[in-house]
Formats: C-alpha cells, structure tokens, sequence
C-alpha cells in the first residue's frame, strides 16, 4: 500500500512541480497555492485511507481529482516538455503549451462527464444466438446477463440499479445469470441494496457465481475477520435476495422433455486473482449430451480450460468492464486480455464477455454499463 502511495502522489506531485518552477515563476503565493491544493487534498485522502480505511465518499473525491486534475495536467505537461524539446530546432515552444492546454482541458471536460454521467447510461444490448445442439424445446429461450454490479461504488444510492432491475424485469426473462463481483470489498456493501435486487424476476429465477472481488481480498480496514466468512457472507446475502449461487456446480433447467444445464464455478483466471473453480466438479454428472451454458467471472478461463478440455457451447463472462474506458472499438483492456467486451467464437464454441453493469468506481467512459439479452435459437 506505501508503494502505491508514493506512485499516485507522485502523479500529483511531479506536474505541479514543473508547473510551478517551469512556468509561474514570479506569481503570486496564492497561485501557487491553488495549483498545489488538488494534489494536497489527493495525498491526504490517500494517507486516510491508509490508517482510516477506504469510503465510497474518499474514493470518488480521489478519483475525481486523479482524472479531472492530475491526468489533464499530465498531458500538458508531456506536451510542453515536447514543445521545449523542439524549440532547440526553433519551434515555438509556447505553441505547444496552448496545445497541452487545449488537449488538457477535453480530457478534464471528458473525464467529468465520465464521473457525472457515463456511469448512468444503462444500454440493452440485444444478442441472437443459434447452436446445433440446442434442444428444440429451447428454441426462442431469452435469459439476461448481468455482470460487475459492484455495489459499494454507489454509496447506498439505489437509484441505479432500481433502474437496472427494473429494466431487466421489463425484458420478462426466462432467467437472469449474474457473472460475479457484487461488491468492492466488503459484503456490508450489500445491505442497502438486497431489497432492490430480490426484486429481480425471471421464470427460471436467477442464478450467481462469484467474481474475484466477492472473495473480500481487497480494501483497508473495511474487511470482515477473515476472507472466508467474508464469502460466506456475500453468498449468504445472495441467497437471502432468492439468487441460487452455483460454486463449482451445476442446475438443470426443464422445458418440456428437454433439459439444460446452467454451469457456475468459482473464480479461475489470471493470477493475482483466486483460482478457486472446479469445472470438472462442476460438470460432475452431466451427459455429453446436454446442452451446457458456462457462467465463469473471468473471460482468461476460456482458453485456459473451457476450449481445451470441454465442449461447452456458450461461455458467460464479465471481469475486465472493457476498463470503463472505450474509444470506438479500442479500450486499454485489450492489453491485458486477448478477449475483453463482446461475442467471440472458435469452433463451435462461444464466449460472450460482459462489459460490466457498474464499475469499481462510478465512472464510464465510452465502455457503457450494459444489460445482455440473449436469445437461443436451432438452426432452421
């Protein structure tokens, strides 16, 4: 935690720094002073944290000077260090201060809007999907996925996900699958939100796995007295919302003299995060024949057991929320995971990544929180 500390004190430290020295030498101690103050205020919210654990209140207070003050300035000063680069060859370095400033002021005004609003900008997204071995009984089958509600970012505010469920309700849903992270860190976050969410309604009910954050590994302070009961807690409260949550197994859903089978494992992906699942457990009793949906927190499980190993049809995933941040079809996801937002196939299987619902923190940017409805078809 110190080393992070440091590294995001320095983000606000350093522009400031040359922005003072390089630039406003000779102006007044008060202009000084107000260049200063976001980063003075950043520091002691992250020294807060430290000893005085973490709050949805100091979070988006940080986060808002991290995106709204401190990245803007980052660009200017990038820009400006060019701009004294290429006046060695006569270029005009004032030129390009003006365009750190223009560049910093779209990135403060995109960054606002991000925190104020992208965050709420709930889309349907609609996706038809037609399998071979589909039994015919579930030709026409409709289920919802959400995925990456992480409730704690919401600071008890129900309004968002009374939209969400709501939404979902609208779609009438022969079943809704929920692909885990339901809190940020501590299962306390649920409590005021456990009545909106038991409020969601589907045929076939709803069904949950767990996501690397519901293991309570993260947050200062604000933990319960060991993971494990944490966990307990999160499923437990789960269960209370009428959520059936599958931990390495599986539920088989009946229409007519077909069956098919809902498969939930506990988190497996990319280290740092847990690799608790179990698929083969998971799978334990299944005939190869059955049709199979796979519900797995992190998308990396895919090519690391899913497409080797079995032949499962459709994977559901969330995890990476496309980073909260999208340009047209780009996002910094795209980095770390080969397969990051969206319907991707090989073969004859599918994964299906969310891009999330909520988010770590309340910002969206171009990545729009999302509710997936798909519909299962035979081929005609």
């Amino acid at each position: 935690m110190t080393l992070v500390i440091f590294i995001l004190s320095l983000l606000f430290l350093l522009p400031d720094l040359y922005i003072s020295l390089a630039l406003m030498r000779g102006s007044a101690w008060w202009a000084h002073a107000l260049v200063w103050l976001p980063a003075i205020v950043a520091i002691g919210l992250l020294v807060s944290v430290r000893f005085g654990g973490l709050s949805s209140v100091k979070m988006e207070i940080f986060i808002g000077l991290l995106l709204c003050v401190a990245l803007p300035q980052l660009f200017f000063v990038v820009f400006s260090l060019v701009g004294k680069l290429l006046s060695i060859v006569h270029c005009p370095s004032s030129l390009f201060n003006y365009i750190g400033v223009a560049v910093g002021v779209v990135v403060s005004v995109a960054m606002l809007y991000g925190l104020l609003c992208g965050w709420k900008q709930l889309k349907v997204r609609y996706v038809d999907l037609t399998f071979e071995n589909l039994p015919a009984e579930f030709d026409g089958y409709r289920f919802v996925q959400l995925s990456d509600l992480h409730v704690g970012s919401y600071g008890g505010d129900t309004a968002f996900l009374e939209n969400v469920v709501q939404r979902v309700n609208d779609e009438q849903p022969d079943l809704v699958v929920f692909t885990g992270d339901l809190i940020n860190t501590s299962p306390d976050e649920i409590a005021p939100f456990e009545q909106t969410l038991s409020r969601l309604q589907a045929k076939d009910g709803v069904m949950a796995v767990l996501g690397n954050h519901d293991y309570c590994l993260y947050g200062f302070g604000e933990r319960p007295a060991s993971p494990r009961e944490g966990t307990h807690q999160v499923v437990d409260a789960e269960r209370r919302m009428g959520w059936q949550v599958l931990l390495n197994e599986h539920r088989l859903v009946t229409r007519g003299g077909a069956q098919m089978a809902v498969i939930g494992v506990e988190n497996t992906g990319k280290p740092p995060f847990p690799e608790i699942g179990d698929l083969r457990g998971a799978m334990e009793g299944l005939p190869d024949s059955t049709f199979k949906i796979l519900l797995s927190h992190d998308p990396s499980h895919w090519r690391m057991e899913v497409l080797p190993d079995t032949d499962i049809p459709l994977m559901l995933a969330g995890h990476t929320h496309a980073a909260q941040l999208k340009i047209g079809s780009w996002s910094p996801s795209q980095w770390m995971y080969s397969e990051w937002g969206g319907l991707y196939q090989q073969g004859k299987q599918r994964l299906y990544v969310s891009e999330g619902t909520g988010g770590s923190i309340p910002f969206r940017l171009g990545a729009t929180p999302e509710i997936i409805v798909f519909t299962l078809h035979t081929p005609q």
